[in-house]
């Protein structure tokens, strides 16, 4: 694994040299735009390569270059205040240490404010500290809060141990995370008794003792990647749609009833979703049947102002 980038964990007068490293990435299958008309991928030009995205500006009526390109900050409606490469550069933090402020126990940092993560890694002279901080965090049950300087931007932290080493997770700000009562709930809903026994008796049942990430696959990707082979191969391919789920129960005791049944007599703490997803799989139709040999063979952009 090839770390991205170098830093240092600080807090109070020690100094910890690390390399972070990515700890995630998304299995999605992505698609490039093709021009239907030459059947060549249009990358910035256009032959079935990948479509151009433009620069256009409607008030001059033409394409421009990025060179002719200034950041622009939207005060109002149409109306916004420049910056220059040097005066984003000057307001930048100088300081590109991971400072922890402070340790909080983990149960008590909520989930929505966790943005992605990235595994730490020591660095050359930091192996001893970055063990022993390591222990003492999961000795004590706490994890770091801190603020991680990268590009210049100051970003919310945090430290979590695990195993056999440290995770960085960067955190949402609390200005950026919405407020649940921006929500309508429809006030106070009164739950009887009887619901509330069948629903705990549901949970129990669908329980499990452990997290087994490695028990959910992405359907849609499997089946996708069967078809990507399918025409790789040169085979006509139909593809079937799923069937529709039949209407939903109203009722919500009946709900509950008709769920518990379904689960019948299986016990808590068994993971289900292994044997449901291979059930289910094998009642599933194909998404996509071979017909035979054919002639043919086969980032998001983020524009800123």
């Amino acid at each position: 694994m090839t770390s991205i980038r170098s830093g240092t964990i600080a807090f109070g007068l020690v100094a910890i040299p690390v390399r972070v490293y990515v700890a995630t990435h998304s299995a999605q299958l992505s698609f490039n735009l093709l021009h239907e008309g030459c059947g060549a991928r249009v990358r910035q030009q256009c032959s079935r390569t990948r479509i151009r995205q433009q620069l256009y500006c409607p008030q001059c009526a033409r394409v421009v270059e990025r060179r002719e390109l200034v950041k622009g900050y939207e005060v109002a409606k149409d109306r916004y205040v420049t910056f220059t490469t040097e005066e984003l550069q000057a307001l930048a933090a100088a300081n590109p240490a991971i400072e922890i402020h402070e340790f909080v126990p983990l149960p008590r940092v909520d989930p929505l404010y966790f943005a992605d993560g990235h595994y730490l890694g020591p660095d050359k002279g930091g192996e001893k500290a970055y063990r022993l901080l390591a222990t003492a965090m999961r000795d004590t049950g706490k994890v770091a809060l801190a603020q991680d300087v990268r590009h210049g931007k100051e970003h919310l932290a945090l430290i979590r141990p695990i195993a056999h080493g440290l995770v960085l997770h960067t955190l949402y700000y609390a200005d950026e995370v919405r407020p649940f009562e921006q929500i309508g709930t429809e006030g106070e809903l009164r739950l009887g008794e009887k619901e509330l026994t069948l629903a705990r008796r549901l949970i129990d049942h669908l329980s499990a003792k452990e997290f087994h990430p490695e028990a959910y696959q992405d359907a849609y990707r499997s089946r996708l990647q069967e078809v990507v082979q399918q025409k790789v191969e040169g085979k006509e391919v139909t593809i079937v749609a799923s069937a529709p789920s039949g209407a939903p129960i109203l009722d919500l005791m009946e709900a509950l009833k008709a769920s518990l049944a379904r689960r019948g007599g299986r016990g808590a703490g068994r993971p289900v979703a292994p044997t449901e997803r291979a059930r289910t799989a094998q009642r599933r139709p194909p998404a996509a049947v071979g017909r035979g040999p054919a002639s043919g063979l086969p980032r998001r952009a983020v524009a800123r102002r």
